[in-house]
């Protein structure tokens, strides 16, 4: 092989190695997958990626009127007369609309105001905070990612650890009890109340076999 066939060959093989890598990193930045929250639970269910907004006029099929005025019209239910106010059993509480999680009873405590108050919403919950200053105050009003639900609002006079007081329309919601989760889809979330002591997987299993 002469220098010049020499100088040729080692152009192309440079040539195709540079046309590769550009071609690897053209693909991975297309295919990156999105990162998990490092609090997110180890578990999956399909059904959460199934969420969505229904139309208007199954929404109005669907909900009560009051859940209706409540999540469509940013309504507000009357205080201490309300269904979820002051339920202490243990689950998680899902948009009415969309069925998206929201809050878990592990986070809610009797603020006193009348209705459900939740120190945080779960872990990954992509909650929407904006200004409201209807009839004359200043607030932050709190939506759902998904439904776009109106849940109520955010006060910083909450409870430790987070000082935070979401105040939410039990119209907005919908409980699963903690014993139902998984078989409703939503076992995603069932860690934290397993690690608590309220749910234990082992026992759950038995008593379905026994009713088998």
């Amino acid at each position: 092989m002469n220098q010049a066939q020499w100088i040729v060959r080692v152009a192309a093989v440079s040539g195709l190695a540079v046309f590769t890598f550009a071609g690897c990193t053209r693909v991975e930045s297309q295919t990156t997958a999105p990162v998990r929250s490092a609090t997110s639970p180890p578990f999956t269910n399909v059904a959460m990626n199934n969420f969505q907004k229904p139309s208007a006029a199954e929404l109005k099929q669907r909900l009560t009127p009051r859940q209706f005025d409540v999540t469509q019209n940013a309504a507000t239910e009357p205080p201490f007369r309300n269904e979820y106010w002051d339920n202490q059993k243990p689950g998680i509480y899902v948009d009415i609309v969309s069925g998206e999680p929201l809050f878990s009873s592990l986070d809610k405590y009797d603020s006193g105001c009348g209705w459900p108050s939740f120190t945080r919403p779960i872990a990954g919950t992509g909650l929407k905070e904006l200004p409201d200053h209807a009839r004359g105050m200043v607030r932050t009003e709190v939506r759902s990612q998904i439904g776009d639900s109106h849940l109520g609002h955010l006060f910083d006079d909450g409870s430790a650890p987070t000082g935070l007081r979401y105040c939410i329309n039990s119209a907005a919601l919908r409980f699963i009890p903690v014993e139902e989760m998984e078989r409703a889809g939503y076992g995603a979330y069932l860690e934290p109340f397993v690690k608590t002591g309220l749910y234990k997987p082992e026992a759950k299993k038995a008593e379905q076999g026994e009713t088998k």
